[in-house]
């Protein structure tokens, strides 16, 4: 019953109309309630559809607004990295969380959550069960910011572009940030791509910094998807033939998101709950609460 429940998830998510939002409560619903049929297999989903969605979205973005957006964001998101990362330390210390967990939680805040965490963990010699505590606590977070993000934001009365940075700065994950912008409506979706993309470059750096800073040879990686993304949005920039293509493809990977959001929702279970365990949580509740405070004022001064 419960693959039956999942595969109709899927299906509905993939509906024109359906919210992306929704797709996502559904999912968690459907984990919590029945819990993941496929455990090992929907992780794999997730993570390569997203990569695909993200590269369609592409399509539909033009190269100069990729270009404005990380030029503009440059000092703020380095300067952002730093002090979140002081401040998950010092936090860490506090609640009493292993050093290594404490810096995987700071960087997936920082930078773009699982994505940011998996590169992170060599350089650090991370014992499996970090990996799984500090992923399983962005992915909670990411789940509550696709919910919550949306209403805040109309509520405050920000407009598209604004919602976008925002979100980009403050939502661990490149799939919620996507998300919570398509939900949003208006521009949201093409900044909140663009700044999140941006950011995540800064995977590499970071990575090599703190091989050097743990004295290890760890290597830096790029997720494939991004020079994938540019690269979409460099084609349909420069080829005005591939325009109306594009807009198709971005369109289709709008309407795929709410699928992988679906799958997303199906690891909110009683289990990963279990597994997070306070202390990270708590760690993570006031990092995320730090950024998204310092990220609205931000965007409101920029």
């Amino acid at each position: 019953m419960t693959k039956v429940l999942v595969v109709l998830g899927v299906l509905v998510a993939l509906v024109p109309g359906c919210p992306p939002a929704a797709a996502l409560v559904a999912g968690v619903a459907v984990g919590l309630l029945r819990g993941n049929p496929w455990p090992t297999v929907t992780p794999r989903l997730v993570k390569n559809g997203l990569a695909i969605c993200v590269v369609g979205l592409g399509f539909g973005v033009d190269l100069g607004v990729v270009a404005r957006v990380g030029a503009e964001g440059i000092a703020v998101t380095a300067l952002g990295i730093l002090v979140t990362l002081t401040l998950g330390v010092a936090l860490g210390k506090l609640l009493g969380v292993d050093r290594v967990l404490t810096l995987l939680i700071a960087v997936g805040t920082a930078i773009c959550g699982g994505s940011a965490i998996a590169a992170a963990a060599p350089a650090l010699d991370a014992k499996d069960e970090h990996v799984g505590v500090a992923i399983g606590t962005v992915f909670l977070l990411n789940a509550a910011a696709l919910v919550l993000f949306p209403p805040i934001g109309h509520a405050l009365g920000m407009e598209p572009e604004m919602f976008g940075r925002w979100a980009a700065l403050a939502i661990h994950d490149t799939s919620s940030v996507v998300g919570a912008a398509s939900a949003y409506g208006g521009g949201a979706l093409a900044i909140a791509t663009t700044t999140k993309l941006a950011r995540a470059l800064w995977i590499a750096p970071l990575t090599l910094a703190l091989s050097w800073r743990e004295g290890r040879g760890g290597k830096a990686s790029i997720p494939w998807f991004i020079p994938a993304f540019l690269l979409a949005a460099a084609l349909v920039t420069l080829i005005p033939a591939l325009v109306e293509p594009g807009h198709f493809a971005s369109a289709a990977a709008k309407q795929a998101l709410g699928a992988v959001l679906f799958l997303t929702g199906l690891g909110v279970s009683r289990k990963a709950l279990a597994t997070v365990g306070p202390r990270p949580l708590v760690l993570g509740v006031v990092l995320w609460a730090f950024v998204s405070v310092m990220g609205l004022l931000v965007v409101r001064a920029g």
